[in-house]
């Protein structure tokens, strides 16, 4: 079974589709039409039989060069979850309730913990 195609992210009030545009044996990529951003879900076998999965968004735009005010420069960031997971013990259910637990503390008095991340502090 795979995500939804086309996918699409909101990102400052614009939504962006991201359409299908690579599939491999464990993975698919999602990617905007202009190509500056991206979704991937991808699955790995990890030491010791664990198993990990992940989602990323790449992010990427063009921004002022801080050597050459005449320039611009292409620029990325990358945010992306992963559920590090043993072979067995854990239901896609209850791995499910610790991502809820986990986004609602970041999503508590306004983003409160991200800011403070993203703001350097830990």
């Amino acid at each position: 079974m795979s995500l939804p195609d086309p996918m699409a992210v909101t990102i400052g009030g614009t939504t962006i589709s991201l359409p299908r545009t690579n599939v491999g044996e464990h993975m698919s990529e999602y990617s905007s039409s202009d190509g500056l951003t991206a979704v991937t879900a991808s699955h790995q076998e990890a030491r010791g039989g664990r198993k990990r999965r992940m989602i990323r968004l790449d992010v990427q735009k063009m921004s002022p060069d801080p050597f050459d005010d005449t320039r611009t420069r292409e620029v990325s960031m990358a945010t992306y979850v992963v559920f590090d997971l043993p072979d067995q013990g854990f239901t896609p259910a209850e791995a499910k309730a610790a991502f809820d637990g986990f986004r609602a503390m970041l999503a508590a008095n306004s983003d409160a913990v991200v800011v403070k991340v993203l703001g350097g502090e830990s």
